[in-house]
Order: structure tokens, then C-alpha cells, then sequence
């Protein structure tokens, strides 16, 4: 019996979610795309997942599409994955799930796999990171936002030197550009990952969902209207939150503060 192409661990409000083609590089097939799709779907839905942490098994975080199916040099099977979920759902999966996503970069992000990363709200690198756009060399052009959203990251000139060449970026140069969050030993990734995603599930859960969604709204326009849309948001739950519950939520920050500050 072959492996699964992606595995799904879930513990205490986190989902541990690892790409698992490492022969490939974990090239994004069309079986492990409308996986992916699925998998973010069901822990969208399940009521208990808060934060996912997204990783790759081997040495690499993904390669990109399977330049071998697209070749034709092997034999893919129907565009749906036999449910409904075709490859095309893939990244509105995960733009749809609403709490933070983790992306653990193990390895080599390349093409698609650097696409995919960029769909994470914040990147965690191993020191064995890789990241490389070669749309150019490879003659496709992008259609998952690399296009778009690299240049807002580090800048429309750096972004530029990435992807009209083809050359790969590493881990340290990445955290230095402010494409990652930081950098860690390859056996600290995932325990780091995890740790960050214990803080966030210390947040108050309507507000880690909905902080992300006013930051996402704002960074797709322009200051004024991202200012407007932060506005519009603080009035709407403001009516929902009563002065017993900012109190013991103020009493439980300082607590945390001072545990902090003996550590």
C-alpha cells in the first residue's frame, strides 16, 4: 500500500499538515493539489482547528507542479479527484480557512512550492531553506500571486532580481529581505512552529480570525481604505464585548507579561 501523499496531524487546536512526496521533492501533483484542497476544507469545518502549520517531509518544502504530469511524461488521472475537489481548489482552500497558517520551510521552495509558501501568514525557515522563482526559465507564467505579492514583501526591485533570474535565495538571505520570519537549526523548525502557534491559540479566538482578516483586507489596498476597513471593523466588535470581559482579559495579558519577563 503506497503512502499518502499528505498527512494531517491534528493536537490541541493546531494541525500539523506535511506535503508528503519527498521522492519528488513534493512536487505539487494533481492528487497531492486536490488533497491539499480537501485537507483545508475538513479543518476549516471541524471546529477545533485554530492554527495549521504547513511543512514538507524530506528535503524539501515543494517543488512546484510536477513538471512531469505537465510534460505528459506520465499519466495523470481526471481533473477532479473523484469528489468534487479539483486541482484548482487548492489556494482558495487555504485563502478560506480564516486562522493563522504557519508555513515551516524545511526545505527547497521553488516556482509553485515558493507560491504556495507565500499563502502562509508567516514564514518559519530551517537554515536548509531554499527559495527560487523559475516561471521564466521554465516559460509559465505565474498564476498563484508570486507575481504580486513578492514585490510588496521585499521590495519590487529585489523581487524583480528573483524572478528574472531564476536564482535561488537562501534561508539567511530570506530573513534578512523580510520574506521570513526567522531562521531556526533544522530540528528546532517544527518545535518553534508549535510554540508560535501556542501563543496564538492563547489569543481570543474571534479576534486571532478576525485580525487576520482586517490585515489581509488592508494589505490588498491602499492606506486610506485599509484605515477605514480597520475603523469599520473596531465598531462592529466594540458592540460586542462587554467592559467584565476586557477586565479579566487585561488581568490575564499582565499575568502572561509578568511570566514573560521572568523567563
Amino acid at each position: 500500500m503506497s503512502e499518502p501523499v499528505l498527512l494531517v496531524e491534528r493536537q490541541r487546536g493546531v494541525a500539523t499538515v506535511t506535503l508528503n512526496r519527498p521522492e519528488a521533492l513534493n512536487a505539487l501533483s494533481q492528487e497531492l493539489r486536490s488533497e491539499i484542497a480537501r485537507a483545508f476544507r475538513t479543518l476549516a469545518s471541524d471546529g477545533e482547528t485554530r492554527v495549521i502549520i504547513l511543512t514538507g517531509a524530506g528535503r524539501a518544502f515543494c517543488a512546484g507542479l510536477d513538471l512531469k504530469e505537465l510534460g505528459g511524461e506520465i499519466e495523470t488521472s481526471s481533473e477532479s479527484s473523484g469528489d468534487g475537489v479539483t486541482d484548482r481548489d487548492m489556494l482558495a482552500s487555504i485563502a478560506a480557512f480564516e486562522g493563522p497558517i504557519i508555513g515551516a520551510i524545511n526545505g527547497f521552495a521553488i516556482t509553485g512550492g515558493f507560491e504556495l509558501a507565500l499563502a502562509c501568514d508567516l514564514l518559519i525557515a530551517s537554515t536548509n531553506a531554499r527559495f527560487a522563482d523559475t516561471h521564466a526559465r521554465v516559460g509559465i507564467m505565474p498564476g498563484w500571486g508570486l507575481s504580486q505579492k513578492l514585490s510588496r514583501l521585499i521590495g519590487i526591485h529585489r523581487a524583480k532580481e528573483l524572478s528574472l533570474t531564476g536564482n535561488y535565495l537562501s534561508a539567511e538571505q530570506a530573513e534578512m529581505w523580510g520574506l521570513v520570519n526567522r531562521v531556526v537549526a533544522p530540528d528546532e523548525l517544527l518545535d518553534c512552529c508549535r510554540a508560535l502557534a501556542d501563543d496564538m491559540l492563547g489569543c481570543v479566538p474571534e479576534l486571532l480570525r478576525g485580525y487576520k482578516r482586517v490585515i489581509d483586507a488592508g494589505f490588498a489596498v491602499g492606506l486610506g481604505e485599509g484605515l477605514e476597513i480597520e475603523r469599520r471593523a473596531s465598531r462592529e466588535h466594540q458592540r460586542t464585548v462587554t467592559p467584565e470581559q476586557v477586565s479579566e482579559r487585561r488581568k490575564n495579558v499582565q499575568a502572561r507579561g509578568r511570566t514573560q519577563e521572568s523567563a
